[in-house]
């Protein structure tokens, strides 16, 4: 028998569903693309055993024969695969499973927080948190910054220093109001690729991605406001809505599709949400992408209720699949949405440059940004403009993305191998960030403590909402290249995570 027939008769499966619809209204949509079905068809079957570590995977030829599809699209399913680490090639012999690629673990489940809205008071235990970043004595497992050995900084660098040399004089002085202009077009002129049209006038470079959401909150909302969020949510961001003085209304949140769009008619329907804030390519902490027809009904419901968005797409260049993943402000362009991303998670995170997209609320966000930091430094702009333009950065996004993947292929079997079994982890497509919930009883911040006592920085799971959840939670960052003290510092907390289950 044909070898993909054999698991389908394994597996009791009789045919892949390739042409089954969205759930629009929520659930657990398929995937969008054929490439990305038949990758979970062959992931499901590693994660069910019927392949395992170590043996041949199906042939492009009888994958693509099987599912009727053409080779190119056989090979961009196995191109997924390898990124996310469940197959290998071997060269001249085909592909294997990999053997740190059978995912055992579960996901974690689906969030459940407070249906009401809540003041926000977190931002001293956030600050502390964001001390441990710059300790190089520290195992940098917390906050989520990529090492700089893998970043382009010796490039970005060259290009700095030409700029001082060149044009020193010229940029030692206050940038334009919107930020540098060559800057600004070379931004939207990468917007283009993901179906993003954009002028440069509708454009404004903050310092880093935080102030550009702050900027955003303020040119759409009052004080005493609420804001409907993902839960948990980045952290950073609590501390802005915090110093706002806006309130937080968390949204139950599925780890791999993202906010739960039942949950959110239900809270726009009683009209007291001003704002919505969303990621909407691999949220922090969790690392789900919202699927593009589920952007598609969240735009639509925030249109018919007026409410704006507030799109934080920081991640959105560090996709493990083919295809970057398209944006809610691409998806759907009449959508009164705010988009915010920064170049601090993929290039520069010293240079502190961000950038927001307003064609609606731009007099506003310019208001903003004038009355909070006047300006950005314009010797940087200038610099990462000049690297922009050189053609340097999809070589430079094709090498870390293929690492992250990696990276979290290679934290997740470790975390099988020697966190206690009911640990659940998530299963990103993208960023390079793991969502741990711990069995209960296990105290993340107490694990967090015990943990920094003996040099290693996680970041406790309560650090990710406003309210007094995810205690059971940490959150690791996969920022850095794989090595013998990475693994020996997550099989001593996956021990310490041992310790406190049995305690």
């Amino acid at each position: 028998m044909e070898f993909l027939q054999l698991y389908w008769s394994i597996m009791g499966i009789q045919n892949l569903p390739l042409t089954s619809s969205p759930n629009s209204t929520g659930g657990t949509p398929p995937p969008t693309y054929l490439y990305e079905r038949i990758a979970r068809f062959v992931s499901d079957l590693v994660e069910r055993g019927a392949l395992k570590p170590g043996m041949r995977a199906p042939s492009l030829r009888s994958v693509a024969n099987r599912f009727s599809v053409s080779l190119s699209t056989a090979v961009q399913a196995y191109r997924l695969l390898e990124d996310r680490g469940v197959i290998e090639a071997r060269p001249k012999s085909g592909f294997f499973v990999s053997r740190a690629g059978r995912e055992t673990l579960g996901l974690p489940n689906v969030s459940a927080p407070a249906a009401k809205p809540a003041r926000v008071t977190v931002s001293s235990g956030i600050i502390s948190l964001m001390q441990h970043a710059s300790d190089d004595s520290l195992v940098p497992l917390g906050c989520a910054i990529p090492s700089a050995d893998l970043l382009a900084a010796g490039r970005l660098d060259r290009f700095l220093a030409r700029a001082a040399r060149v044009k020193g004089t010229r940029y030692n002085t206050y940038s334009p109001a919107h930020g540098d202009p060559d800057l600004r077009q070379e931004i939207c002129r990468r917007a283009t690729r993901w179906g993003q049209a954009l002028a440069p006038d509708e454009v404004l470079i903050t310092c880093g991605c935080t102030e550009a959401l702050s900027i955003a909150l303020s040119a759409v909302t009052r004080r005493g406001d609420v804001v409907a969020i993902e839960s948990p949510t980045y952290f950073g961001l609590l501390p802005v809505l915090e110093n706002l003085d806006l309130q937080a209304f968390e949204l139950p949140t599925d780890p791999q599709h993202g906010v739960s769009i039942e949950a959110l008619e239900a809270v726009l329907k009683h009209g007291t949400v001003s704002a919505c804030l969303l990621s909407s390519s691999f949220n922090n902490p969790l690392g789900c992408t919202v699927p593009e027809e589920r952007k598609r009904v969240i735009a639509a419901l925030l249109d018919r209720h007026g409410v704006p968005l507030i799109e934080d797409d920081i991640y959105g260049d560090i996709h493990f699949g083919a295809d970057r993943p398209s944006p809610f402000m691409a998806v759907s362009p009449e959508t009164d949405i705010i988009y915010c991303s920064s170049f601090s998670k993929t290039v520069a995170p010293g240079y502190r440059i961000g950038w927001l997209a307003a064609p609606r609320h731009m007099k506003k966000a310019l208001e903003v940004k004038f009355a909070v930091s006047l300006c950005g430094p314009a010797l940087t702009q200038a610099a990462l403009a000049d690297f922009l333009s050189s053609g340097g950065y999809d070589g430079h996004l094709r090498r870390i993305r293929r690492v992250f993947a990696e990276n979290i292929a290679h934290m997740r079997q470790t975390i099988a191998e020697s966190f206690p079994e009911a640990t659940r982890v998530s299963r990103p497509a993208g960023g390079f960030v793991l969502w741990l919930e711990l069995p209960d009883g296990i105290d993340g911040r107490r694990l967090a403590e015990a943990a920094l006592e003996e040099g290693i920085c996680v970041a406790p799971g309560d650090a990710f909402t406003s309210g007094d959840r995810y205690r059971n939670c940490i959150r690791l960052s996969c920022g850095h290249v794989w090595d013998d003290r990475l693994d020996r510092a997550v099989r001593r907390l996956g021990a310490l995570a041992e310790q406190a289950a049995t305690a």
